[in-house]
């Protein structure tokens, strides 16, 4: 077993030395039901993956209720920890009473969603902005408010409501933040045609308090596991109740037109893609993580391809998952020999390692540049034809 053996099967910094450190203190196994008779606090964390309509898929939740259901045999506190539809709560609640041997056994669940970043996630655990308590028994609140008591010397953060709160709430604060990153790329477009520097407008309209400057950063797109999930079953929640959701189908579909802007501004620069060859910096879908899910990259390589360009790529960590969607494309283990013979550079994903590369390495090759989340933009790029989002420097 990975974990049993120390290997850890996702990329997320300082995970594997954490687990390395606590070695004695945590113990992985599969007998589930071994698992669950010797807590006394179950956390349910398992995938909830969208389906076709939108709606979660909450197969795997309702298996491992199910599973408790039929092994503990005292009192337990049951954690949401997963990102569920609302209403999940008792749902889970429902799957655990049908399935206890005893039906005298007590037991609550509590909804508490997870709000860690992808490529922060310890950092965002130890020093949590919030943390999200959702149940009736008080009991069982003040158990969980007890686990997380060591994070909150200081500061208490800790917030309590009921579990339908609980439930949108993680689902209402992907939105905001997918709101905002869908509007700032709207904006970059029409900064683009009246001659107006995107990068300069962001930083005036992150200025004022009430907006601030995160998730103000013109992109290429969101991806990951969360946002396009999430906005879609909050979308499918609402249709469940009739309600018109013009601003998350708008939200939804700025996203999907921005990952086309890259194409766009490379089909205007060369009109015909075929046979050229093009170098990709970047493949997971935000840096410090090996994640591709929902990847403006899947998107702008898949275009490529089909205007018969050819591909070759560079990324840190994500290049092993890549390789299950696009095995035929080149992969690199540095960055400028995927630079080799390439017409122009195009950068996706904004890891550290980009942001101040060898400019005289890059132009031995191209001297074009495409960056999908400017992170050139405050540089002097005179030597470069280089377009960004929002708009372009040329010569």
């Amino acid at each position: 077993m990975l974990l049993g053996g120390g290997q850890i099967p996702i990329y997320e910094p300082g995970l594997k030395e954490l687990i390395q450190k606590n070695k004695e203190n945590i113990t992985f196994s599969t007998d589930f039901k071994k698992a669950y008779r010797d807590s006394s606090i179950i956390f349910i964390a398992v995938g909830t993956p969208q389906q076709d309509n939108g709606d979660a898929n909450m197969d795997f939740v309702k298996a491992v209720a199910k599973d408790i259901g039929s092994s503990i045999q005292d009192y337990k506190i049951i954690v949401n920890k997963s990102t569920m539809p609302v209403g999940s709560t008792k749902l889970v609640e429902n799957i655990i009473k049908e399935n206890l041997r005893d039906k005298n056994i007590k037991f609550d669940v509590i909804s508490n969603p997870e709000f860690l970043k992808e490529g922060s996630a310890i950092k965002d655990f130890m020093s949590p902005d919030r943390i999200i308590i959702g149940g009736v028994k008080k009991s069982a609140i003040d158990s969980i408010k007890s686990v997380y008591a060591p994070l909150f010397a200081r500061n208490n953060r800790i917030i309590t409501m009921s579990a339908e709160s609980a439930e949108m709430t993680k689902y209402v604060s992907n939105a905001i933040l997918a709101t905002k990153i869908s509007f700032i790329n709207e904006m970059s477009q029409i900064a683009e045609k009246v001659g107006a520097n995107i990068n300069d407008v962001r930083i005036g309209v992150g200025a004022d308090s009430r907006v601030g400057y995160s998730f103000i950063y013109p992109s290429c797109g969101y991806g990951g596991s969360c946002f396009p999930k999430d906005i879609k079953a909050l979308r499918f929640i609402a249709k469940k109740y009739n309600i018109e959701t013009k601003i998350l189908d708008a939200i939804e579909l700025v996203n999907e037109n921005q990952k086309n802007i890259l194409v766009d501004k490379i089909l205007n620069r060369f009109k015909d893609l075929k046979n050229m060859t093009f170098c990709i910096w970047g493949l997971s879908f935000k840096p410090e993580t090996d994640d591709i899910r929902e990847s403006p990259s899947i998107n702008i390589i898949s275009k490529l391809l089909s205007y018969g360009a050819f591909v070759q790529c560079y990324d840190p960590e994500a290049m092993d998952n890549m390789k299950n969607i696009f095995p035929n494309i080149k992969y690199f283990n540095n960055k400028y020999d995927a630079l080799n013979n390439a017409n122009a550079l195009i950068i996706i994903t904004e890891w550290n390692e980009f942001k101040n590369p060898d400019f005289k390495k890059i132009q031995k090759q191209t001297n074009i540049i495409f960056d999908g989340r400017n992170i050139f933009h405050n540089i002097n790029m005179n030597d470069f034809e280089y377009y960004y989002i929002g708009g372009d420097n040329l010569k």
